[in-house]
């Protein structure tokens, strides 16, 4: 797990070290056991270590190899390195170190743009080709690992957050209209390659860019999700067998692959509960588990210890609790802004970065549940959108998941950033695409490669990096995903949903954590948004930088600032929040640099 940048230079010129160093700088948190750069004339690399596998000096990054004329900075995990390691020995490649990061030099090497797709794990990644003079980019099937990059003026640079391209100076931060629409329509997922920002792309997950020095440049996709039935039938009972195996196999490796402690983010929810079960099933002792929770409201709880503490009960965990009073999250509320390489409208971002926080003091590897949900349909609106006869599949799809339908959109926007529907058409176009055998699972495949990404991925990343924590995803190992995306949509809805987790579940967990109702990371004061809250995002609001920004009309901001805890989107978030936070994340991290 790092921090990576880079610059290549278009117009033969050298590659700027004093850039390369501003990024790093914003890269710090990520990575903060090691700094490093490195330059071959136009091209220019800078990386931040947190070292998890292979503690030594020999991992340290930039990672050269001048036998091969390769040069790598990468981000990430490679679960199957050792046995890729093998494979490329019996090549006759020869390893000066123990890690990961060398292993995916010599793949480069041996495979060219095929290396990616026999790489098991997170990843980001480039590769300094000095023979062909070629800059390669790489990230992993689900965009567990963040990429962005940026070109300009004959310069082409990456990152691994926006804030690093930005200190690195020159990039367009007018705001993209089109990802604006996007950010308000599907709870702030702006699909790659867009983000934002205008001068600001993010490579898409699944895919590499090929650049050569004189700007010549390539996309390829590597991985694809299909979401069909098998040609052979299976029975329930193989179904819920064959992810009980990938399961226990994901959770299993991201725990013996690294050099240090792994613990576990233990929200309650039955996803994080069967990452502790399936541990202690697979013989991990000592097992470490975290949770956080804050203070409630009338309408709703702001902590699941009940059902954690049932957890640590029944498998002897070294737990750690932390309850944070709304006045410390209102008090850092800014901090985690700070980290969000996006805007990002989840009511836990807050969450996870206080716990993070504390978790880090601990261990530097933790699993989380990430990704069951999307993958195994447990949120409310798939049996709705499922249960839906009638109309278009993406008007299916918006009546329950949309935050916003387009004219409220219009009514919510100034003319300056009106337009088209542009979400309602992305998201047809995804819907309609083949190997998709009935509406949900193409609704499933869009949430597991596309809106996962920038929400719950993203916010995990994010907030856990800041404080130089690894977070590993086991609900988004690419072969369990495979085997979930193939199997019935009515198996996996049975119960509530998550029917092939619940199954597997009993008698691993108690009853009443797997028969609970559906949970949410719980950040109430930012749900039912009063007090000091209301105060924040008033301020903001009508802060001169957010009037001159001229975002909102002034009678759609009045409608929610009447009854701020009154307007919630279909999936239950404040509407209110949403707007103060992309006012504010844009205050703080391109009105600054200004």
């Amino acid at each position: 797990m790092c921090g990576i940048c880079g610059e290549l230079r278009l117009d033969g010129a050298p590659a700027d070290l004093e850039t390369i160093q501003a990024m790093m700088g914003e890269l710090v948190r990520r990575g903060p056991d090691h700094g490093g750069s490195y330059s071959d004339g136009a091209l220019g690399f800078g990386h931040r270590r947190l070292s998890i596998i292979d503690l030594s000096v020999r991992s340290n990054q930039p990672m050269v190899d001048a036998e091969l004329g390769l040069a790598l900075v990468f981000n990430g995990t490679i679960y199957n390195y050792r046995a890729l390691r093998r494979e490329l020995e019996g090549r006759g490649y020869r390893f000066f170190s123990e890690g990961d990061s060398e292993v995916i030099l010599k793949a480069w090497h041996a495979w060219g743009t095929d290396c990616c797709a026999r790489l098991h794990g997170m990843f980001a990644f480039a590769v300094w080709d000095a023979n062909q003079k070629v800059l390669f980019l790489a990230r992993d099937r689900f965009g567990i690992k963040p990429l962005y990059w940026s070109e300009q003026g004959g310069t082409l640079r990456f990152a691994s957050s926006t804030q690093a391209l930005l200190a690195g100076g020159g990039v367009d931060t007018a705001i993209d209209p089109v990802a604006l629409h996007h950010l308000f329509t599907l709870h702030a997922v702006v699909p790659a390659p867009r983000t934002i920002l205008r001068g600001v792309r993010k490579l898409t997950p699944g895919h590499w860019l090929r650049f050569d020095a004189r700007g010549g440049r390539t996309e390829g996709t590597y991985w694809r999700l299909d979401a069909t039935r098998p040609a052979e039938p299976r029975s329930d009972a193989d179904w819920l067998e064959a992810t009980h195996v990938a399961l226990r196999q994901a959770v299993k490796v991201r725990s013996e692959v690294a050099d240090v402690p792994v613990g576990v983010l233990l929200s309650g929810g039955l996803d994080s509960s069967l990452l502790v079960a399936l541990l202690a099933e697979a013989g991990v002792s000592d097992l470490r588990t975290f949770s956080v929770g804050f203070e409630d409201t009338p309408e709703e709880a702001g902590s699941e210890f009940q059902y954690s503490d049932l957890v640590v009960e029944r498998y002897g965990t070294r737990h750690h609790r932390f309850l944070v009073p709304n006045a410390q999250v209102l008090q850092r509320l800014p901090e985690a802004i700070d980290a969000m390489t996006e805007p990002m409208f989840g009511q836990d971002a807050v969450a996870f970065y206080l716990l993070a926080e504390q978790v880090s003091r601990e261990v530097k590897v933790v699993q989380s549940g990430q990704g069951a949900d999307e993958v195994f349909g447990g949120y409310f609106w798939y049996p709705r959108i499922a249960a839906e006869r009638e109309g278009a599949p993406v008007e299916r799809f918006a009546k329950h998941y949309f935050d916003r339908d387009h004219d409220e959109y219009l009514r919510m926007i100034t003319d300056a950033y009106a337009g088209e529907d542009h979400t309602s058409a992305l998201i047809a176009e995804r819907l309609a695409e083949p190997d998709a055998d009935e509406l949900l699972d193409a609704v499933l495949r869009l949430d597991a490669t596309t809106l996962i990404v920038d929400d719950p991925v993203k916010r995990v990343d994010n907030m856990t990096m800041a404080w130089g924590l690894e977070a590993r995803v086991p609900f988004l190992d690419h072969q369990l995903v495979e085997l979930a995306a193939r199997c019935p949509p009515e198996l996996k809805l049975r119960e509530g949903g998550k029917y092939p987790l619940k199954a597997m579940a009993r008698g691993l967990l108690p009853d009443a954590v797997i028969d609970r109702p559906k949970g949410y990371f719980p950040m109430p004061a930012l749900k039912y948004v009063r007090g000091p809250f209301l105060e924040l995002m008033r301020d903001v609001l009508a802060s001169r930088a957010g009037r001159e920004r001229g975002l909102y009309r002034q009678t759609y901001l009045d409608q929610l600032l009447a009854a701020p805890d009154m307007h919630h989107t279909r999936i239950q978030g404040n509407k209110l929040w949403h707007l103060a936070l992309l006012e504010l994340w844009l205050q703080r991290n391109v009105d600054a640099l200004g």
